[in-house]
């Protein structure tokens, strides 16, 4: 396999990075990065991998990424956080083109395994209402009734995969991430999720001498989060195992949005006052990881503990943000 080229979609984002970082150091030698991004805007840039600038919602883009390409992971799409996914809706349905184009290319170059990076925004919203939620089984996704804009498209294109598994035999296999974070990812600008998004907010109470945080909602809402790691754990069990239905891959360590808060400013010794954002999007009330299926199927489930992951995280964007605004400034925005 090390001999065959390897075409990893959205690599110049935070989790395709990671990747294209890790088959390397598993020792694959050919690795097609693409990303529709330019250069400059590539969270990661690998030497010895073939960087291409395409974008993948047009099918002749993907029948130049996929030639002679014998595995695809497919993490491309226009996403953020809950305020961008919120805010630009139709743009992340429009992610659909990408996959629906990856596995028509993937079918015509004769790809044996293709990867779909789903999330848990395919849930079904009426089991996410209370904070207290039962963590959410694979089958939770059915009936219908998924995040709106994002979360249909996701759960739309793991039927396609499914689907050109039985009509055309390509062995496809699909993970429902669960909030991932870690380093070298976005971490403002509005597309940042919500591990960077507190990160970056104390670090400017700690350099602003504003000790003040604005959290979106009550803080009272629940997920659990998890880290770059496990993913990449995860997603190469996943692949190189026989998965044949979407599963979760997700931390099953359950927290407060208020707890979140809690563990950054203890990384950052600081205590901040809390100012509640009640009319910002927030998402569904509560969300968690079942793990059961992914136990079942690769013996394995994330476990890198969240203090452990926010450590590394805020460390990171600390030394971003100093590099960017200097140590003793502020940003300008919050």
């Amino acid at each position: 396999m090390s001999n065959d080229v390897i075409l990893v979609a959205g690599g110049g984002g935070f989790i395709g990075g990671h990747l294209v970082a890790d088959l390397k150091a598993k020792g694959f030698e050919r690795i097609r990065s693409v990303d529709v991004k330019p250069f400059d805007d590539w969270y990661q840039v690998h030497e010895g991998v073939d960087n291409r600038v395409l974008d993948l919602q047009e099918l002749e883009n993907c029948r130049e990424a996929t030639r002679d390409v014998a595995r695809v992971y497919n993490l491309a799409a226009d996403m953020g956080g809950i305020g961008f996914i919120e805010m630009n809706k139709a743009l992340c349905m429009l992610s659909v083109l990408i996959n629906t184009h990856l596995l028509m290319a993937a079918r015509e170059a004769g790809v044996e395994k293709f990867f779909f990076s789903s999330s848990a925004c395919v849930y079904n919203a009426d089991k996410q209402r209370d904070p207290r939620v039962v963590p959410l089984k694979e089958a939770d996704a059915y009936p219908a009734m998924p995040e709106d804009g994002y979360g249909w498209e996701k759960l739309f294109s793991e039927r396609m995969c499914r689907h050109f598994t039985e009509d055309f035999g390509i062995a496809t296999r699909v993970a429902r991430f669960h909030n991932v974070y870690g380093p070298h990812g976005t971490w403002e600008g509005g597309r940042e999720k919500a591990p960077a998004a507190i990160c970056r907010k104390v670090i400017l109470a700690k350099v602003s001498g504003r000790h003040e945080i604005e959290i979106w909602g009550d803080g009272l809402q629940t997920r659990s989060f998890m880290y770059i790691d496990d993913c990449l754990e995860g997603v190469d069990r996943i692949v190189n195992g026989e998965v044949p239905e979407p599963v979760n891959l997700g931390s099953s360590e359950l927290v407060t949005i208020n707890e979140l808060v809690d563990i950054v400013e203890e990384i950052a010794d600081l205590k901040l006052q809390r100012n509640y954002k009640l009319d910002a999007p927030k998402g569904v009330n509560g969300r968690n990881s079942d793990n059961d299926l992914i136990r079942e199927y690769v013996g394995w489930e994330p476990s890198v503990r969240l203090r452990d992951g926010m450590a590394k995280t805020y460390a990171w964007i600390w030394d971003e943000y100093v590099a960017k605004y200097g140590a003793g400034k502020a940003a300008t925005t919050v």
